[in-house]
């Protein structure tokens, strides 16, 4: 993954509204479907598209959605995020990990169990081909159990995508590291 800065061309996605909803924020105009879920945003179903939280939150911080809630008041970031922290003890690194990744141009998607938190799209390469990556979002000083990360690499290599730990440091930052199977036979000692 490389980790150059290259924004990705959302300037033509604006002005569109969602409703929030106790699992994200559900879009329901047809044009605005087709803009988000074409540039990989949300999971369409019978009654729209519905984006997960921190997609929402990232749409919102750059301005191109509004968010409203109940009694058609429109809800701010904070509000958002206060929704998302109710659903996950992980929400503000899990926007700030994909909210990095967006603007590094990549197309993010949610994970699949055993802890991938994301599934990341070479550039250029959504609904093209498979994701490339797996996402495993880590706080800088918080244990993660090699068990844990042995069977998320297990489930990544056996999936033929390579792993990556996205590390929130203490001031917020980012740091990618991919992960590998190390193998120590035929060493000598």
């Amino acid at each position: 993954m490389n980790n150059s800065q290259e924004s990705a061309p959302e300037s033509s996605v604006s002005g569109i509204k969602g409703i929030l909803e106790k699992k994200g924020v559900r879009i329901t105009e047809s044009k605005d479907i087709d803009q988000l879920s074409s540039r990989g945003y949300g999971v369409a179903d019978d009654e729209g598209l519905l984006l997960a939280f921190h997609e929402a939150l990232y749409l919102m911080d750059k301005g191109m959605l509004v968010v409203i809630a109940k009694r058609k008041k429109e809800a701010d970031f904070q509000s958002v995020l206060k929704e998302f922290e109710s659903t996950s003890e992980n929400a503000w690194t899990q926007y700030l990990a994909y909210r990095d990744l967006r603007s590094r141009g990549y197309v993010v998607r949610e994970g699949f169990g055993s802890g991938v938190d994301f599934r990341v799209y070479e550039r250029g390469e959504y609904s093209k081909d498979a994701a490339k990556y797996l996402i495993l979002n880590v706080q800088e000083g918080k244990p993660l159990s090699l068990e844990e990360l042995a069977r998320t690499l297990k489930q990544s290599q056996s999936l033929k995508k390579e792993l990556v730990l996205a590390v929130m440091n203490r001031r917020g930052e980012v740091v990618y590291y991919s992960v590998s199977q190390l193998n120590l036979a035929g060493m000598d000692t």
